[in-house]
């Protein structure tokens, strides 16, 4: 515990961000629901001016849920899971039920990760630390004609706060159950008068863990991060601005643990029975030595990961005219990864993991805006460069007798025109149109895999390519004052790719192919009352060639797990989301989200049947639900008090996390749960500091992130208890 604290002096006296949520400047004024202003479309706007349907995060939201990372997002928003693959690693994003189920490091996502306006197409480098935010923008269905990246699903955009004209320091830590500290801060001000400003922030978590090894109670799950941002911006004269940006991180994290809910014999049977966990956050683990000679690690090793970030962009803009605005972006990105997972949570040498991998990303955005009067325009250019070498290792002694090493390396190169126009025909009616081309190209090379040290598939070179034309056509509105309708469709584009696991059968590595979504979307946004904003959307999806882990029937009769298309499928659904501000005092919010899908046209190979007959037979899924929970809902409620020099403010915010259908079966579902948080905050009326008091998981609801099996076990992924703390903040 010492040294938590050790670390929360450390934190105070740096300087670090500032979360007085409700200070006198940030009270409500009147009943008056505030406008909030996104970039979302690359310009400032009010979020309900705009014909996407879209969801805000603020940083109150983020510290109240105890957002440490992006999974945790899911929580805010209707209609995104985020799942974390076998405890830990790579995040298997879904917006409204498109999503892309891998826990390898190669390919690419549906949903699109952006920070600062920066592409991570790489869903493994998204893992770090979510701090000194200014909001989060969640964008729901296809978007490409206004982003540097493609995507099926959506986006998820992280805005940073930007250096001040004023000098500003902050300081924010909390201390909590488990000995799990989080602070965060920054310092920010003027370096040369207005030309030139600063802005460093810094932020780290340690301790939390939750959970316990079976056969000796050592604990397992301590976070030890440290993440920090230098931003520096420069504007000479008005019509020139540029940001510079610099950020690292180091993570030395324990895993998230997995338990056992079904009991097994390992060694295929032969070996001893381990019964499953009554207590859900046991767990176990071993490595074996030729694993821990190959991965650098200790034979003590715990399960964990040791990776290391760091990146920087250049974003300079030029203003040609009132009208006219130039913007450039380029970025290099880089990650270390090295992680070593046990996915038996035994001692048993099933089904240990080992990654290790550098991936690099260099991108380079070039666009040109025009915005005057009923006429706004964006077109641009984007390239991008991956880079990504790897080395997957799987020990299977105890129940295959052999022990797999995957190596390869993948570059992607990626060249897209990308534009969109909107005018507005008169006061209530706007039309928008815009299209992107596309041409990226994938290279597998060298993939080469080895049993037992004996190869079993030799280096081989497999490529794809894509050269997708999307788009969107939308109309928008007004009616009256404070209500927009909108009607939009809209066409985005994934790319294929690789399957990389374990394999001696090349057709195992054969590509995939891209998976297309044609969107159709209608909604409203209003202002239903001054006090009031309602806002609805309804969808339905066309999705072509939909990529779902599958398998293959060999031309050696061997088979062999692999990413497949689906060659038709749909998803329809809606959001709905409430805020609601009676009196200066009281914010309700609500936020509902319904998605379903099935198989329209896919024959898939049944593993078993195909097993017995020693020849491919394939079942026909037409029908069938695509696997991903039907609903999400969250809500909050937060009321300010008015005691003597001070408010008070009491809140709680809730979720509910809908069943998820396992495509694996109705035994890997991982079952429905609500979880409740509150907190109390005391912020002075004249003054810089908040002190709080939380409780996370309130009822202590026992759920699980996710359930799965890679060769023997059933394994699930414990969702953390209830976990009650402090936090304090002060800003200067």
């Amino acid at each position: 515990m010492k040294r938590y604290f050790l670390g929360a002096a450390v934190c105070v006296l740096g300087a670090a961000q500032a979360a007085t949520a409700m200070a006198a400047d940030e009270r409500p004024s009147g009943n008056a629901v505030q406008e909030l202003v996104v970039t979302a479309q690359r310009r400032e706007q009010a979020a309900n001016d705009i014909g996407i349907s879209l969801s805000v995060v603020s940083p109150v939201d983020l510290r109240q849920e105890g957002v440490t990372n992006i999974n945790q997002i899911e929580n805010l928003t209707p209609s995104l899971q985020i799942e974390p693959a076998f405890g830990g690693g790579t995040p298997q994003y879904r917006l409204r039920g498109v999503g892309f189920s891998d826990y390898a490091s190669n390919n690419t996502p549906t949903v699109g990760v952006y920070v600062n306006e920066v592409a991570f197409p790489v869903p493994v480098m998204t893992q770090g630390l979510v701090y000194d935010i200014a909001r989060v923008e969640v964008l729901r269905g296809p978007q490409g004609t206004l982003y540097g990246r493609n995507t099926t699903g959506g986006a998820i955009n992280f805005i940073t706060n930007k250096p001040t004209k004023n000098f500003a320091a902050g300081v924010l830590g909390e201390y909590s159950r488990f000995d799990h500290f989080y602070g965060e801060g920054y310092v920010s001000g003027p370096v040369v008068g207005d030309t030139l400003l600063a802005r460093l922030s810094v932020a780290t978590e340690q301790g939390g863990a939750y959970q316990h090894r079976r056969s000796t109670g050592e604990s397992l799950g301590d976070a030890d991060r440290l993440a920090g941002r230098f931003l520096l911006t420069y504007k000479p004269s008005d019509s020139f601005d540029a940001l510079f940006d610099v950020h690292a991180a180091r993570d030395k994290s324990e895993a998230t643990g997995l338990y056992l809910f079904r009991g097994f014999t390992t060694r295929s049977g032969a070996g001893v029975f381990v019964p499953a966990d009554t207590d859900r956050f046991a767990t176990d683990w071993k490595i074996a030595p030729t694993l821990a000679r190959d991965s650098g690690l200790s034979l003590n090793a715990k399960p964990g990961v040791d990776n290391e970030t760091w990146g920087t962009s250049l974003n300079a803009s030029w203003d040609f005219s009132p009208a006219m605005k130039l913007t450039n972006i380029v970025s290099y990105d880089q990650l270390i990864r090295r992680q070593y997972g046990d996915w038996d949570a035994t001692q048993s040498i099933e089904a240990d993991t080992f990654f290790g991998s550098k991936v690099y990303v260099i991108s380079d955005e070039l666009r040109l805006s025009y915005d005057e009067g009923p006429l706004h325009w964006i077109a641009g250019v984007y390239y991008s460069k991956q880079g990504l070498k790897e080395r997957y290792y799987s020990n299977f002694d105890d129940i295959y007798g052999t022990y797999g090493r995957v190596n390869y390396q993948q570059e992607v190169k990626s060249i897209s025109a990308f534009g969109q126009a909107e005018y507005e025909l008169t006061d209530q009616w706007k039309v928008i149109g815009g299209l992107r081309y596309e041409k990226e190209t994938r290279h597998l090379n060298g993939f080469g895999t080895a049993f037992g040290g004996a190869t079993a598939l030799p280096p081989t070179d497999v490529s794809t390519k894509m050269t997708p034309l999307t788009g969107k056509v939308e109309v928008d509105f007004k009616p009256v004052e404070g209500t927009l309708l909108y009607g939009s469709i809209s066409k985005g584009a994934k790319s294929g790719g690789f399957t990389t696991y374990n394999t001696g059968d090349s057709s195992a590595i054969q590509p995939f192919k891209p998976e297309t979504l044609w969107a159709y979307e209608v909604g409203a946004k209003t202002d239903i009352l001054p006090t009031l904003q309602l806002n609805a959307s309804a969808y339905y999806y066309d999705y072509k060639n939909q990529q779902v882990l599958s398998a293959v029937f060999t031309t050696a009769g061997r088979i062999v797990g692999r990413f497949a298309n689906a060659p038709k499928s749909e998803i329809w659904g809606g959001e709905l989301e409430a805020t609601f501000h009676p009196t200066p005092e009281l914010t309700i919010t609500q936020r509902l989200g319904y998605s379903r899908g099935k198989y329209v046209e896919f024959q898939e190979l049944d593993t078993g049947a195909s097993r017995v007959a020693g020849a491919a037979i394939y079942v026909d899924r037409a029908g069938q639900k695509i696997p991903f929970p039907d609903w999400s809902y969250s809500g909050s409620a937060s009321y300010v008090w008015d005691v003597g020099q001070h408010d008070v403010t009491t809140s709680m915010n809730y979720t509910y996390r809908d069943k998820v259908i396992n495509f694996l079966g109705p035994r890997y579902a991982v079952p429905h749960a609500w979880i409740f948080n509150g907190d109390i905050t005391v912020t002075p009326h004249e003054g810089h500091w908040a002190a709080s008091v939380f409780a996370r998981n309130l009822f202590n609801e026992k759920y699980d992130l996710t359930r799965n099996f890679f060769t023997s076990a059933d394994i699930a992924q414990p969702g953390r208890p209830r976990e009650v703390g402090v936090r304090l903040s002060y800003e200067y």
